[in-house]
């Protein structure tokens, strides 16, 4: 097991891993607890009341944060020779059609973080659609990642929309800022992240459905949040 740092431990004595804080409050003791020399990212971590291996208890969603999450993420369209000229002027920093999946399928490269594509793309992508979904990529519905309007879904890619899914464990983990925000504009990302979160709540969960959630920042202790 490997030994924290004192500069970790230090930080870990502040928090009480027994108590529940208020948001103001944990939002406040996450920026002292953040040692790192570099802006640390600001993430949540909710353990929900889903059973993961049934199909309709799956949290898939997306969310754009009102100030976005100071990362832009590496995006790709997959897109009709028609679309390719908007879909780059929207910002796609990887733009293409049937030849971009037949290299995809050829060297399993994926130099990309998020994949939105137009409907007509879909039988194509089929192919490959075990390659992307093993890292979490396929483009879908239910995220707006497969839309006709394709420069709509990269410019609010590029601005701060953000998708998320439950892990095998039920948990969900989602970046919502940088240390270096200010205190309102993270509490405002994380209401945000957690109303969209709420309205993903499938029907067939019974009893609680979120149960916990923790604040962290990069290599700093988790901060448990009064829900």
């Amino acid at each position: 097991m490997s030994k924290k740092s004192k500069r970790y431990q230090e930080a870990k004595a502040k928090v009480n891993a027994d108590q529940s804080y208020p948001l103001d409050e944990a939002i406040k003791l996450l920026k002292e607890t953040s040692k790192v020399k570099f802006d640390a990212s600001v993430e949540v971590h909710v353990k929900l009341g889903i059973n993961p291996k049934k199909g309709d208890q799956i949290i898939r969603s997306a969310v754009t944060m009102p100030h976005g999450t100071g990362k832009t993420k590496k995006i790709a369209a997959f897109v009709t020779p028609a679309k390719e000229k908007e879909a780059k002027a929207a910002g796609a920093d990887v733009v293409g059609g049937k030849e971009l999946i037949e290299q995809i399928k050829k060297d399993g490269k994926i130099d990309f973080e998020v994949a939105v594509a137009e409907p007509a793309m879909m039988k194509d992508l089929a192919v490959i659609a075990k390659t992307l979904g093993q890292k979490g990529l396929m483009p879908n519905p239910k995220t707006g990642t497969v839309t006709p309007d394709v420069k709509k879904a990269v410019e609010e890619l590029k601005k701060g929309k953000a998708n998320f899914k439950n892990d095998d464990t039920a948990n969900i983990h989602l970046m919502i800022g940088k240390v270096s925000f200010p205190e309102e504009q993270l509490k405002e990302n994380f209401q945000t992240f957690m109303e969209a979160l709420k309205k993903a709540k499938p029907d067939s969960v019974k009893g609680a459905y979120i149960k916990s959630i923790t604040l962290a920042s990069s290599m700093g202790p988790g901060i448990k949040v009064q829900s």
